[in-house]
C-alpha cells in the first residue's frame, strides 16, 4: 500500500512539473502577462539612515509590485509596512549642510529640519500651502524653501520666517510723482486731501473743531501721532517682481543668501497641438486626447534673471555676451539662396541652467544650451554684475548629447570638487569622459580617457573619489569603479559580467546592485563598496520554474565590418537546426539612441523570446547596434545626422551581407522587423533596398519625420522649413514607390508618441501607388508601448506568419 501511494505521488509530481515545463515556445505562451516569467526587483533606494534598502518586487504575482526591504543585518526580503512606507525617508530626499551634521527635507507639502547629533527633528511649516525644495542658505543659518513659487527663509536660531521674493503676474504699474508743494515740499495724501477742500468745506471743518471739544482733542492726538510716525524709519517693503504673462521656473538662492536667480518662460501663442482620437471608450463616444506639437512648431523663449537682495536690483543676464552666440550651423551652406544675413547678427535662443554654486557660495557656473542643439557653454557667472566668463564650449555640428552631457534643456552631470575646481562630462574626445577645470586659470584636465564611455558619475561626500560606471571592459558591459581624484587610476569594484546598475548607500560603504545577464533577468545583489569584495544575492525569483525550463539562448556577441570600414556590434541567435530555406531575420531595435547588442537582459524581452522562437524554427536571427545606437561614442551617435535611413540602414544591409557570406543564409530569404525607430528602419529598408529584404514588419513606425515631435527630431534633422533636404531623404513616405517585398504594418490607434495618423498617411500613399503587397493591422486600445497580452499575441502571430509565408 505504501509503495502504491509513493508511485501515485511521483506520478502527480511529474505531471505537475510537465504542466509547468516550457517544452516548446509558442507565441501564445511567450506573449502572456509577463508575470509568468518571474519577478524581477526594480527601483532600489536606501533609507536616509542607511538601515534599510527598499525595492519594488512582486513575488506573489499580485496585480502590481509592492515595496520590500532588507536591513544590514537581515538580507531576507520582507514586505514594508504602511508605517514604513509613510515614515521612512529616502536618502535622495534630504538636503545636508556642508558638514553633514544637519539636514532638511519636505514631506507631504511641509518642511522639516533635523539635527543628526542630537537626533532632534523640528517641523518648520504646517500649512495648507505646498512647501518644497528646502536648502541651507545665508551661510547655513537659514533654511530657504519654496511656497507658491516664492522663496521663504526660516531662521534656525530663532525660528522666525521671512518672505524673500514676491513674484507678481502682470507689468509693473507706472508710478506718477506729484510736483513738490512750493510751501512745504512733498505733500502727504492726507495733506493733499485737505488742500483740495473748497472754501465751504474748510469753513465747516474749522467750525466743527471750535464747537466740539471731543473732536478737537482727537485731532490733536492724531496730529501728534502722525508727527511721531514721520520721524520713525519706514520698514523696508518687499520688492515686487513683475513677470508679465511669463511662467516662473528654477527659482534658487545662493548659499550666502545674497542672490536669487530665476528663469522666465514665455509660451508661444501660435503653436498648434495635435489630437489623438480614442475610439474605444467607456462612454461609447469618441474622445480626443490632447497631443503634442509637431517638429518646427513655434517655441517659447527663456530669460535668466538675478535678484540682488542687498542692492534690491534685478539683472537680466543677456545672451549676447556668450562667445559664438551668432554662429550658424554648417548645414545652411546647402541652401545658398536663403538670406542668412539677419541670422548672423541675431542671437540664437538659449536656456541658462543653474547656477551651480560652490559650497561656500564663492563661485557659480551656469550650463547654457542653444535651442538649435549645436552648443553647450559652461560659463562662470558673476552674480553681482550678470557678466559671464567662458570655461568650456562644446560645439557639435550634429547635436550635443551623450552620457552625462544632457540634452537641449540641460541635465548634464556637473559639480564642484573645491571652491576653485569645477567638474563636468564632455564628448570632446569623441567619448563621454570626466573633466575638471580650474576656474581661475582655465586649465582643463581629463580625469578619464579612452575609447569607452563614462555612463554614470558621482562625487564622494569627502570629494576624494568619483564613483563611475563605464563600458571600458566591453561596449556591452556596465561595470562600477572608484576613481581617486589624485591618481586618476580607477579601481574596479563590480566583477559580474553583464550590467551592474548601482545605488550607493548613504555612508558610501555598501552598494545595491541590480544585475542581469543576456539570458538572465534582473536580480538584486548587495556588496561592500570596495575592490576585491563579493556580491551577495538578495532576490532569486526573476525566473519562474516554467521560464527556467526552457534553455534560453545566450546570444553570441559578434562584430562585422560595414561597407565604410566601421566595426558593427550585433547579437547573433543561431538556429538549432537551420531550415531548408536557409532563412534569416534581422531585428531592429527602437529609440535610435539605445543599445541592444549587450550582455544584459534586454529591454526588448518580448522580442528576445520571439527571436528564440524564430531560431527554434530554423531562422538565423541578427540584432544589430546600427549607427545611431548608444554605447559607442559621439561619432556613432551622430552618424545619422541629417540622414536617418542612411548609415543606420546600411549597417543592417551590411548585416544581411554578413549573414549570406559568413553563415550561408539564402539572400532571397532575409526579412526584418522592429518597432518605433526599428519600424522606421523597416519601412526604409523595404522601400529603398527592396532587393535585400523579402519581407518586413514595421511596428508603430515613423513614416514622415515632419510629423514627429520637436525635441527628438530637431536634434537630428534640424527643422523641416530650415532643412528640407534632411527630411526628404529621411522620411519613408517619399520612397514608398520602391516597395517590392511583402510588408506588414502594425500600429496602436491611441499612440500618443508616433501618431496613428502617420501610418494612415502612408497607407493612403501606398493605395495611390497601386501597391497590393502590404497589410495594416490596427490595435484600437493600444498606445505606443503595447500593454494587453492579446495585442502582443495578435501582432506577433502576424509577424511570424509573414516570415513563414515569404522567407521559407
Amino acid at each position: 500500500m505504501k509503495k502504491l501511494l509513493l508511485i501515485l505521488l511521483m506520478v502527480i509530481s511529474c505531471r505537475a512539473f510537465s504542466q509547468n515545463k516550457l517544452e516548446k515556445l509558442t507565441i501564445d505562451k511567450i506573449m502572456r502577462d509577463p508575470k509568468w516569467m518571474g519577478a524581477s526587483p526594480s527601483n532600489p533606494y536606501w533609507s536616509n539612515d542607511g538601515k534599510y534598502l527598499f525595492f519594488r518586487w512582486n513575488p506573489d504575482k499580485s496585480a502590481s509590485d509592492s515595496l520590500y526591504y532588507i536591513t544590514k543585518d537581515n538580507f531576507t526580503p520582507r514586505k514594508a509596512t504602511i508605517d514604513m512606507r509613510q515614515n521612512t525617508l529616502r536618502a535622495s530626499s534630504v538636503f545636508y549642510n556642508n558638514a553633514r551634521t544637519l539636514f532638511t527635507y519636505s514631506k507631504d507639502g511641509d518642511i522639516f529640519f533635523s539635527d543628526i547629533k542630537s537626533g532632534k527633528e523640528k517641523r518648520i511649516t504646517q500649512t495648507n500651502d505646498y512647501e518644497s525644495n528646502p536648502v541651507f542658505s545665508f551661510n547655513e543659518t537659514k533654511i530657504v524653501y519654496t511656497k507658491n513659487q516664492n522663496l521663504f527663509a526660516w531662521d534656525i536660531n530663532d525660528g522666525s520666517t521671512i518672505q524673500l521674493t514676491n513674484f507678481q503676474k502682470g507689468v509693473a504699474p507706472i508710478v506718477e510723482t506729484k510736483p513738490a508743494n512750493p510751501r512745504r515740499g512733498q505733500v502727504s495724501a492726507k495733506e493733499e486731501k485737505k488742500e483740495n477742500l473748497n472754501a465751504e468745506e474748510k469753513w465747516l471743518q474749522k467750525d466743527q473743531l471750535q464747537n466740539f471739544d471731543v473732536l478737537k482733542s482727537r485731532k490733536e492726538k492724531r496730529d501728534i501721532t502722525d508727527s511721531i510716525n514721520k520721524l520713525l524709519p519706514k520698514p523696508k517693503e518687499l520688492k515686487n517682481i513683475y513677470v508679465d504673462d511669463k511662467s516662473i521656473n528654477d527659482v534658487t538662492i545662493s548659499p550666502d543668501g545674497k542672490f536669487v536667480t530665476y528663469n522666465l518662460y514665455k509660451r508661444p501663442t501660435d503653436a498648434k497641438n495635435t489630437i489623438v482620437p480614442n475610439y474605444v471608450t467607456e462612454s461609447g463616444f469618441t474622445q480626443d486626447i490632447p497631443g503634442r506639437t509637431k517638429v518646427g512648431a513655434p517655441e517659447g523663449t527663456y530669460e535668466f534673471f538675478i535678484f540682488d537682495k542687498e542692492k534690491d536690483t534685478i539683472i537680466n543676464v543677456k545672451p549676447d555676451q556668450i562667445p559664438g552666440i551668432n554662429d550658424l550651423p554648417d548645414y545652411v551652406k546647402d541652401y545658398p539662396s536663403k538670406d542668412t544675413s539677419k541670422n548672423k547678427t541675431q542671437s540664437r535662443n538659449v536656456i541658462i541652467n543653474g547656477p551651480y554654486w560652490s559650497d561656500k557660495g564663492t563661485n557659480a557656473v551656469v550650463d547654457i544650451r542653444s535651442f538649435d542643439n549645436k552648443d553647450r557653454w559652461l560659463m562662470l557667472l558673476d552674480a553681482s554684475t550678470g557678466k559671464l566668463k567662458l570655461l568650456d564650449r562644446q560645439r557639435d555640428e550634429a547635436w550635443i548629447s551623450g552620457p552625462g552631457v544632457g540634452y537641449s534643456f540641460g541635465g548634464g552631470n556637473t559639480g564642484w570638487i573645491d571652491e576653485n575646481t569645477f567638474w563636468f562630462q564632455s564628448e570632446a574626445s569623441g567619448y563621454s569622459h570626466l573633466y575638471k577645470i580650474n576656474i581661475s586659470t582655465g586649465e582643463k584636465t581629463a580625469l578619464t580617457t579612452g575609447k569607452y564611455e563614462v555612463q554614470e558619475a558621482q562625487l564622494s561626500f569627502n570629494k576624494k573619489y568619483f564613483y563611475i560606471t563605464t563600458n571600458q571592459v566591453h561596449p556591452g558591459e556596465q561595470q562600477f569603479y572608484r576613481l581617486p581624484i589624485t591618481t586618476n587610476k580607477a579601481e574596479r569594484i563590480t566583477t559580474m559580467a553583464g550590467a551592474n546598475q548601482i545605488t550607493i548607500s548613504p555612508d558610501e560603504k555598501q552598494i545595491a546592485i541590480l544585475y542581469s545577464y543576456s539570458n538572465k533577468p534582473w536580480e538584486l545583489f548587495i556588496q561592500e563598496n570596495k575592490p576585491a569584495t563579493k556580491a551577495q544575492q538578495i532576490t532569486t525569483l526573476a525566473m519562474s520554474d516554467e521560464f527556467k525550463s526552457y534553455p534560453w539562448r545566450d546570444p553570441e556577441l559578434i562584430t562585422f565590418t560595414a561597407s565604410d570600414g566601421a566595426t558593427v556590434y550585433a547579437r547573433l541567435y543561431k538556429p538549432t537546426n537551420q531550415n531548408a530555406a536557409k532563412s534569416a531575420v534581422i531585428f531592429v531595435h527602437g529609440a535610435g539612441y539605445l543599445q541592444n547588442a549587450h550582455k544584459w537582459w534586454s529591454y526588448y524581452y518580448h522580442e528576445y523570446m520571439f527571436n528564440n522562437l524564430l531560431a527554434d524554427n530554423g531562422y538565423t536571427v541578427l540584432d544589430i547596434d546600427y549607427r545611431g545606437s548608444a554605447g559607442y561614442g559621439r561619432d556613432w551617435r551622430t552618424a545619422i545626422y541629417r540622414h536617418m535611413g542612411g548609415k543606420d540602414l546600411s549597417d543592417n544591409v551590411d548585416g544581411a551581407k554578413y549573414l549570406v557570406e559568413k553563415l550561408g543564409v539564402d539572400p532571397k530569404h532575409i526579412g526584418l522587423y522592429g518597432g518605433s525607430y526599428g519600424g522606421f528602419i523597416t519601412l526604409m529598408a523595404m522601400f529603398t533596398t527592396p532587393d535585400v529584404f523579402a519581407a518586413g514588419a514595421g511596428l508603430r513606425s515613423v513614416s514622415d519625420w515632419a510629423h514627429y515631435n520637436h525635441g527628438y527630431t530637431s536634434e537630428i534633422l534640424n527643422e523641416p522649413f530650415n532643412d528640407s533636404i534632411a527630411y526628404k531623404q529621411s522620411s519613408p513616405i517619399y520612397f514608398a514607390q520602391g516597395l517590392k517585398g511583402h510588408l506588414l504594418m502594425c500600429h496602436g490607434m491611441v499612440d500618443e508618441n508616433v501618431h496613428f495618423q502617420d501610418i494612415v498617411r502612408l497607407s493612403q500613399r501606398l493605395i495611390e501607388l497601386g501597391k497590393d503587397n502590404w497589410e495594416l493591422a490596427v490595435y484600437p486600445v493600444e498606445d505606443h508601448g503595447f500593454v494587453e497580452p492579446s495585442s502582443w499575441t495578435d501582432e506577433y502571430k502576424r509577424i511570424f506568419k509573414l516570415f513563414q509565408s515569404y522567407l521559407k
